[in-house]
């Protein structure tokens, strides 16, 4: 059996399974400080089959250099409490497994590209607008890692005149992820996307702003396909305003043309646990 763990800054999804697409067990907890969420999980699993190897997608920034000291710890983030944590350690050495890490949105990248949307091209990026925004990168069939991995959710996007809200990152202020993140959409208009009206401006602001990630990622990398998940995609119409939005971005100049297309995860919500499941069939080979 293999183990799985999609960490993220709501809720852990949990898994086991004999293989990436046949997960035989399969739970969620919500995501609350560092020592009681690993103590729940580790409770499931330890009702569950022993496993041989876990792969672990997570929330970020996280350290990904196996190298460096701070390989598996979560870094500097937003999430109260969880900075420098040694999540993908407390784990391995608890179950007593090898370990393989991803930032949740590469493993969900990476899922998607082998087994979903990407299926058969060789270019996938995976954007996540929920509690934050992150984006994973697949090119030529390999995660991009650089000094550390990307952190498009942090970008500046270009503002339309008028709007002047001060954003709610507590790092950037504005960047994308503090302006149409769930936690940027509920405190600017007291209520999340899927509640407001259809004809109200957030719907159109947060689409433009998407939109512009989107272009920015088909200018700038030229890869094919850009599936968006999360919760406030679970709004009715935004991802075809997103995708037309971008389209109109691009004013026909890209050479790609018709290849580059965004769309909903073909895997629906088990895209970032079947890249988890993805990780620790590494870890088992590794090992």
């Amino acid at each position: 059996m293999l183990g799985a763990i999609e960490a993220g800054g709501t809720k852990f999804v949990l898994a086991i399974g004999s293989a990436p697409d046949a997960i035989v067990a399969r739970t969620s907890i919500p995501t609350r400080d560092p020592e009681s969420t690993v103590a729940t999980a580790l409770a499931w699993f330890a009702t569950q089959p022993p496993i041989e190897a876990l792969g672990l997608g997570t929330f970020g920034p996280v350290g990904l250099d196996s190298t460096r000291a701070d390989w598996g710890h979560i870094l500097s983030t937003p999430k109260e409490g969880w900075s420098g944590f040694d999540l993908a350690g407390s784990l391995g050495r608890a179950l007593r497994v090898p370990v393989a890490v991803e930032t949740d949105v590469n493993a969900a990248a990476v899922a998607e590209a082998r087994l979903g949307a990407g299926r058969g091209g060789g270019s996938l990026a995976y954007m996540t607008v929920g509690t934050g925004i992150g984006v994973g990168l697949v090119l030529d069939g390999r995660c991009v890692h650089g000094a550390a991995h990307p952190e498009m959710g942090h970008y500046y996007p270009r503002r339309p005149m008028g709007d002047t809200d001060p954003g709610n990152c507590p790092f950037h202020g504005d960047c994308l992820e503090g302006l149409a993140s769930g936690p940027a959409i509920l405190k600017r208009w007291g209520a999340t996307l899927s509640d407001l009206a259809a004809d109200h401006p957030a719907h159109g602001l947060v689409a433009g702003y998407l939109a512009q990630a989107c272009h920015s990622l088909f200018a700038m990398t030229a890869v094919e396909t850009v599936v968006i998940g999360g919760g406030v995609l679970a709004t009715p119409g935004l991802l075809p305003a997103i995708s037309d939005a971008t389209q109109a971005l691009d004013a026909g100049y890209l050479p790609g043309g018709q290849r580059h297309r965004v769309c909903a995860p073909a895997l629906g919500d088990a895209s970032g646990i079947t890249g988890a499941m993805l990780l620790a069939a590494q870890a088992r080979g590794r090992a």
